[in-house]
């Protein structure tokens, strides 16, 4: 049985939502606070970098675009995560199912993606920033930007065909809070080392490559860095690398955790829990980072927000 001749109404169950009315309530509440915490801090950042002139350069040209991505990435399965927190049936069809994982994982790759974009930005930034100018054009950002959310969305559809295409044993019921890899992997009764392999092959590109590009790149940033004679010159460069390196930190290493190791020490609850720090706490924690220690950014959302309240006052 596959894709083809499975229906497309059949209807998986997630497993993972508290049934305690009292704990459903605070869980409900706890991630409706995060999500909006984390529409405003991206949100804000989107609209000051596009309001502020002094924020139109390659660097944070990508990190709005970053904001973006996790914007929609967020909206994909936490929306979803409410409505079942409170719903009596939690369920989704397999069509539903399949499409959910095309985005989260189509976006959550993307995020990779932009990642490592914005090492390299920082790799040309510090090594050679006479001809930076020159090399980071906005057009060449912008293209870098369309070739990530392609290729994650590539990759996505690879992943999620291959799975898909598997037949699904009776149980369905998914030990997550949402469609995501490794759960619903472990509905299928087919387990050959080929459809590991591939799921393997398909997390390396996405997850191991570009974190190996970030790696490249920080060790000739080091390089370059500790041949600065000036310590003020270097303090300064590592100051501008420092919050993307924090966030690669958190956002690769659970991602590796999560899809770069075997079938076999999958562990639902530790993965529940995993699950919601990169759904929820990398997303929350990226706008804080780069709010907190950006002096550009910090300046720049103190203007944007006195706009508006000087525009509602006006208004009022």
């Amino acid at each position: 049985m596959t894709w083809v001749n499975q229906s497309l109404s059949t209807e998986f169950v997630f497993l993972a939502y508290p049934t305690h009315p009292e704990q459903q309530i605070l869980v409900f509440l706890g991630i409706s606070l995060v999500y909006t915490m984390i529409l405003t801090g991206n949100i804000l950042i989107v609209a000051a970098i596009r309001m502020e002139a002094r924020l139109h350069t390659p660097m944070y040209y990508l990190l709005g675009s970053l904001s973006i991505v996790e914007i929609f990435y967020t909206a994909t399965v936490v929306p979803h995560i409410l409505a079942n927190t409170m719903k009596g049936h939690k369920t989704i069809t397999l069509l539903g199912c399949a499409t959910q994982m095309v985005f989260f994982i189509g976006l959550g790759s993307a995020d990779c993606f932009l990642l490592a974009v914005m090492a390299y930005d920082r790799y040309v930034a510090i090594c050679y920033p006479l001809q930076y100018p020159l090399i980071m054009t906005q057009k060449l950002c912008a293209n870098m930007v369309v070739a990530c959310v392609a290729i994650g969305f590539i990759l996505s559809l690879q992943q999620v065909a291959l799975i898909f295409h598997l037949p699904f044993c009776h149980s369905k019921g998914i030990e997550h809070f949402f469609c995501d890899v490794p759960p619903v992997m472990r509905l299928t009764c087919s387990h050959s080392h080929l459809h590991q392999l591939s799921a393997l092959i398909a997390g390396t590109l996405a997850i191991a490559f570009p974190f190996l590009l970030i790696a490249v790149s920080y060790a000739l940033i080091t390089m370059t860095i500790l041949g600065i004679h000036s310590a003020s010159g270097r303090q300064r460069a590592f100051s501008t690398c420092s919050s993307h390196l924090m966030v690669v930190l958190l956002q690769y290493g659970c991602c590796m955790f999560m899809y770069l190791r075997p079938n076999s020490s999958y562990s639902p609850k530790k993965d529940q829990l995993l699950s919601l720090i990169y759904t929820l706490g990398t997303p929350l924690l990226n706008p804080l980072i780069y709010t907190l220690r950006n002096s550009e950014v910090k300046g720049a959302l103190r203007r944007v927000l006195t706009r508006i309240i000087f525009s509602k006052k006006s208004c009022t």
